[in-house]
This record gives structure tokens, sequence and C-alpha cells, in this order.
């Protein structure tokens, strides 16, 4: 492995499967010879969104971290770590899946909504598995400086980076999410 992806920002190229990756901006948390880990930043799960809503009594955006162990729940928080139990992404951001910890900061007071991102599941590849992907052009690594990576962010977010990029990217920032409707 030449090249780590590990806390950079891939976007997808648009596609005509429209599976959970399309139109995708992922952060790759860890990237090594073993494979990558990374969180779709940008879909918002309502379903999912919904229901933590009914059990909290205020709502909670949760987002599709990929279609890998949509079971497990993962945290991406603004701020100093709260326990050992926790993954640096860099200066600002650390990884954790200690729901019990986070959750009972959020309702102390110690942790602001804003300051955490929910996940359900995550985006894995195996072995040379994501830089084949990115060899075939499926995804373009981008630099954004000062992302938030707890902010709420939406399929806006995937349009605006292509429209930054400029060139053949606009283009791809223009064309409809239904083919069909070109």
């Amino acid at each position: 492995m030449s090249n780590s992806y590990k806390g950079k920002i891939l976007i997808s190229t648009p596609d005509l499967t429209g599976d959970v990756f399309s139109r995708s901006v992922v952060l790759i948390i860890d990237h090594n010879p073993e494979g990558a880990f990374g969180l779709i930043l940008n879909k918002k799960n309502v379903e999912v969104s919904q229901n933590i809503a009914q059990i909290f009594g205020y709502p909670v955006d949760v987002y599709e971290g990929g279609p890998v162990s949509n079971e497990k729940i993962f945290f991406i928080v603004k701020g100093t770590p709260m326990n050992e139990f926790f993954m640096k992404i860099d200066n600002d951001y650390y990884l954790t899946e200690d729901a019990e910890t986070i959750v009972t900061a959020l309702i102390d007071g110690e942790l602001e909504l804003q300051q955490v991102k929910v996940f359900s599941g995550y985006s894995g590849w195996s072995a040379n598995q994501l830089e084949s992907e990115i060899g075939q052009k499926f995804w373009t690594q981008v630099e954004l400086v000062n992302l938030d990576y707890t902010s709420p962010n939406d399929q806006g977010l995937w349009r605006q980076i292509m429209e930054n990029l400029g060139g053949q990217f606009l283009l791809f920032a223009n064309t409809p999410e239904d083919i069909s409707m070109n």
C-alpha cells in the first residue's frame, strides 16, 4: 500500500446504481494494508432519526455511515475525548462507539448536540479495494479545509464540492439524480 487515504475526504462520481454511495461524501477514518473504514457524512437516515426522536423526545439526526453493520452506532465528536474508547480523527474530532458515555454527556450538558454526529453503520473496503475503486474513478479525493464533520450536511454538500472542483465536476454537480430526467 503506497498511499493511505486516512483522514481524507472522498466524493463519489455519479453513477446509475443509485446505491448508498451515489452522491456520497465519505470521511476515511482508517486505511491500512488490510482495508479501509469510513463514514458517509451527507446522507441522513430519516427512519432511524424519527425512531431516535421518539425515544429521546427531541430530534436527533442519524446518518447512514454506510452499508456495513447498520445495527452499529458510531459518533463523531468535536472536542476532547471523554474516555479511552475513541479513535482520533484529527486535533478537533474523534470517533467512538461508546453510546452510554455520549448520551450521558448530552443529558448532563457536558456535550452539546452540535458537537456530535450520529451514524448507523459504516463504509468498509477490503485490502486494495478502495485503491481499485479510486483507480476506476468511482471516488475522487478532495482537499477540504475546515469542514465541520459534525454539521448537519445533506446532499447539498456533495453538489457544493462538485461545483467548487469545476470542469467536468461542474457537469456532475448539475446532473439530475435520476438520469432519465436529463
